[in-house]
Order: structure tokens, then C-alpha cells, then sequence
């Protein structure tokens, strides 16, 4: 089961939140591939990176709800350096 992707090339923001965080082993080794595509598989979004070992992986992501990438990155392992950012705001000269 995908999810329905927004044609993000007619829209620049059609995923809005700038997502970027940091995954620390828990209690079992890491695999980047499983999770993005876990991400890919759950979660509607673009611009997916997912890059690291089975100690440390780095996730950047955009989405409409980063809230729920966190929980799912939580439930792997721990979360730290998390950045959200605002893209909109950021466009139009905001703090972001």
C-alpha cells in the first residue's frame, strides 16, 4: 500500500515542513533503507534522505505532518537534533 503523493512540481510547497533529525541506536541495530522505506510506504512527502549506519542515521524529509515521521523515527530509536522548519515562512522572509 503507497500512499497519494501532491504533485509537488506544480507546487514548490506542496510539503511544507523541512524535517530533519537524527536517529540513535536504541536497542537493536539501525537500517537506513528499512526506514526510508518505511517513510516512503506511510508517510506523503518528498526530498527523502536517509543516510547512515546501525549506530547513527540521519533523516531529512518534507511533509505536511512531521509529527507523525517523529513518532514513527521515535519508535526505532533516539530521536535528537530535530529541525522543523517552516518552508513558506522561510520563502517569504520569516524566521522559519
Amino acid at each position: 500500500m503507497g500512499i497519494n503523493s501532491i504533485d509537488a512540481e506544480d507546487d514548490q510547497f506542496a510539503y511544507r515542513y523541512d524535517t530533519q533529525l537524527l536517529i540513535d541506536r536504541r536497542d537493536k541495530d539501525l537500517d537506513e533503507d528499512e526506514i526510508a522505506d518505511y517513510i516512503t510506504e506511510n508517510f506523503e512527502g518528498n526530498s527523502l534522505i536517509a543516510a547512515g549506519d546501525e549506530d547513527l542515521v540521519k533523516i531529512h524529509f518534507h511533509t505536511n505532518e512531521p509529527w507523525k515521521v517523529l513518532e514513527y523515527c521515535n519508535s526505532v530509536g533516539e530521536i535528537y537534533d530535530i529541525v522543523v522548519e517552516d518552508m513558506i515562512r522561510q520563502a517569504n522572509g520569516q524566521q522559519g
